[in-house]
């Protein structure tokens, strides 16, 4: 199918994509106005990224299920192309690192539990 006009449409870049995010918070109120078209300070698209991460990570916590098994699908869907960059959000965020420190005190013979 061919959209007449649209031949030389390309895919937006990180760069867009970060000031059309910056530009929808301060909009809601998420963010201070800025002048010039800059960024200024607020949410970033990238912590939509660790948000759902972490919420994620959370999940298979509190579900029971093994973060180590469930981690390859994360990394995968993060891209990340190896799962040691997915875990450090369990060392970056205060609930994940308790939740994983409960895991290995539960450990019956003391051995680290997924």
């Amino acid at each position: 199918m061919h959209l007449a006009g649209c031949q030389n449409l390309t895919s937006p870049t990180d760069s867009t994509d970060e000031a059309n995010f910056a530009t929808v918070c301060e909009r809601i109120g998420l963010r201070p106005p800025q002048r010039l078209a800059r960024q200024g300070c607020g949410p970033r698209i990238h912590d939509l990224r660790h948000a759902y991460a972490v919420r994620t990570i959370i999940g298979w916590y509190r579900a029971g299920r093994d973060p180590t098994r469930e981690m390859i699908k994360l990394s995968t869907y993060l891209g990340h192309s190896n799962p040691a960059h997915t875990y450090w959000y369990i060392e970056a965020v205060p609930e994940l690192l308790e939740l994983a420190t409960q895991r290995v005190c539960e450990s019956p013979r003391g051995e680290v539990l997924p």
